[in-house]
């Protein structure tokens, strides 16, 4: 594991509201083309947008890049996360 993972080392850059760039990613718990939630050094990480898509994915350094227009950054509390998971869970079996 990388020491950027190790030591908790999480960045994001968003470019034009078109492009996100994150470190410190440990896991993509779910995603589809509007939301993305990820587990990262400094908590769950849900993103929401329009059109967005994996460009990137280094598992071995914990980066990520997604395009698609970025309409909300929101980090998650431990019970929120299962709230959404539960919802995402709804939605498939209904």
């Amino acid at each position: 594991m990388d020491k950027d993972i190790i030591s908790g080392n999480h960045n994001i850059a968003i470019s034009m509201r078109k492009s996100i760039n994150l470190t410190g990613v440990k896991k993509i718990e779910n995603f589809d083309e509007n939301e993305f939630l990820l587990e990262t050094n400094m908590g769950y990480l849900m993103i929401k947008g329009t059109n967005l898509e994996i460009i990137k994915l280094d598992t071995y350094q914990g980066d990520v890049s997604i395009k698609g227009k970025v309409d909300s950054l929101n980090y998650l509390e431990n019970n929120k996360k299962q709230e959404k998971q539960e919802s995402v869970f709804s939605k498939l079996f209904k």
